[in-house]
């Protein structure tokens, strides 16, 4: 246990904190007798440190040494919304405090927060001025199963070892419990609580929540992936850079059989070729120099799952052979071993280029795509679908307003202009966009003065006609009814001013009181 050295305190402080502690513990044993749900027993003790002891923020992270994981259990506070963000922060075993105390199975008492390297700080809650305190749950074997951390509501004082000796005890009672609790289940709980956790993980990888759009080429992949999910067979993606193709792969994966097995993921443009054989084979233990112990691949770490193969067409034809030979017999040699090793993967590939072009030229096998392509599914580009581009961009904005921890708005002209731009990067340029329009803008509007397109492109070719534009709308302000009649007739002064009712000196004063930029065409 970490703690520095400070003053003996007053018997009298010590006696009020001795008392605090006896009423704590004796409202926590009548949770531990009466509760049966261990969640109802995680937040009333939590409740119990926070309200009796001032030990704020409480949390019980829970240990999955399979997975090599620590995930927030349960957690304390006032806001729900607080409470459902951080229920789902993980930490790698041996990752942070948390992670570290889970590893070594050692209670840590920090002074103050900002003193220690390894605070992650991934919940955000915690005031790095003001001391945590973190002890390991343990069962009777001496197994740490979880950690119990805390935040007291003082600064560090020479009580500090006692807080953390008395949350050693609760930690003890909490592992007691659960061990009791679980010894009582009879496996309906669990499976009901893993088919719900399935079900949540289908909705946030569901289709529409993955990929924004609703234009008729869009409908058409949501429908190609709901029909495919359900079965076996291999996917080739199609489709330029920056189009979203991974999040394909994903929806595919997650709204499948498989979703309750590993979705593992490999750009295959990544690698050079020696590295690429290891890296999905697997090797043996002295197959090549560094090679200090036998390694699993990516495909016996997707065994059952899910292997999602980026940038397939970037292979060597050398390489292509091997591939094909695990896609056909679902079997493989480690590097280094003569072992058959059997999988059971299902195979989700992706490219940007044109295969059967690549097949005609001879540099990509025919028997290898014919192998991929059981399943193809294009996903057009941002150019082809720029109706999409307005609630796309909303999607964009709530995700970079998240990040950036405020309101982001977006105005029509903004919106305007995005949907006139060619986007040869497609979403990934669009985020990419947004992300710093959004920097510039200090108010948090996105007006089309701080929008920046860069890139191919930037000629702004129109790509589709733009939607009409109420120019009577009262809900328009004058700058932006300006600029709106300015985009319907084409950036000319003269035309924009008849659309208006207005004469060429009049629109001209306009633009220039509005500080309006005009577009040279």
């Amino acid at each position: 246990m970490n703690s520095s050295l400070a003053p003996r305190p007053t018997t009298a402080t010590r006696q009020q904190l001795y008392d605090s502690q006896l009423q704590a513990l004796a409202r926590i044993a009548r949770t531990l007798s009466r509760e049966q749900q261990i969640e109802d027993i995680l937040a009333k003790v939590l409740a119990v440190l926070h309200e009796q002891l001032g030990l704020l923020h409480g949390l019980v992270s829970i240990g999955d040494p399979e997975n090599g994981i620590l995930q927030v259990g349960a957690i304390h506070s006032d806001s729900e919304a607080v409470i459902r963000a951080c229920e789902g922060v993980r930490y790698r075993i041996g990752e942070g405090v948390l992670g570290n105390i889970f590893k070594h199975g050692n209670s840590v008492a920090l002074g103050r927060i900002a003193t220690e390297p390894r605070f992650l700080d991934r919940l955000a809650l915690y005031d790095l001025e003001m001391p945590f305190i973190a002890v390991p749950i343990k069962t009777h074997e001496g197994h740490t199963i979880g950690v119990l951390a805390a935040q007291p509501d003082s600064h560090a004082d020479e009580l500090m070892a006692d807080r953390t000796r008395f949350m050693e005890i609760v930690a003890n009672l909490l592992a007691q419990t659960v061990r009791l609790v679980v010894n009582i289940e009879d496996g309906r709980e669990a499976k009901d609580e893993r088919d719900e956790l399935r079900r949540e993980v289908r909705a946030k990888y569901g289709f529409e929540n993955m990929v924004v759009g609703h234009t008729a080429s869009m409908r058409q992949v949501f429908d190609q992936v709901r029909r495919v999910a359900k079965w076996d067979s291999t996917v080739l993606i199609l489709g330029e850079s920056g189009t979203g193709k991974e999040l394909i792969a994903s929806a595919i994966h997650y709204n499948s059989p498989r979703a309750h097995r590993p979705l593992v993921r490999l750009n295959c443009a990544a690698l050079p070729e020696t590295l690429l054989e290891s890296e999905l084979f697997g090797h043996e233990k002295g197959a090549f120099t560094g090679a200090v112990k036998q390694r699993k691949g990516r495909f016996e770490q997707a065994d059952g799952g899910t292997l999602f193969l980026d940038e397939i067409g970037e292979i060597s034809p050398m390489f292509q052979a091997k591939l094909l030979r695990v896609l056909q017999e679902g079997e493989l040699e480690r590097v280094g071993g003569n072992q058959t090793v059997r999988v059971n993967v299902r195979i989700v590939a992706a490219t940007n280029r044109d295969l059967e072009s690549e097949v005609e030229k001879g540099k990509f096998r025919e028997d290898l795509y014919y192998r991929l392509n059981v399943m193809a599914i294009r996903v057009p580009a941002l150019r082809e679908r720029s109706a999409d581009i307005p609630e796309l961009a909303e999607f964009l904005m709530d995700k970079i307003a998240r990040q950036q921890g405020r309101k982001l708005s977006i105005t029509d002209s903004a919106i305007r202009l995005l949907m006139n731009h060619r986007w040869s990067g497609n979403v990934r340029e669009l985020e990419n966009c947004l992300e710093r329009s959004a920097i510039m803008s200090e108010d948090g509007s996105i007006t089309r003065d701080v929008v920046s397109l860069t890139g191919q492109g930037n000629d702004s070719v129109p790509l589709a006609p733009l939607p009409e534009v109420d120019l009577a709308d009262a809900a328009m302000d004058d700058r932006e009814r300006v600029i709106a009649a300015l985009e319907q007739a084409g950036w000319v002064q003269a035309k924009a001013a008849r659309l208006l009712g207005m004469t060429p000196r009049q629109i001209a004063y306009r633009i220039q009181t509005l500080n309006i930029h005009m577009r040279k065409i």
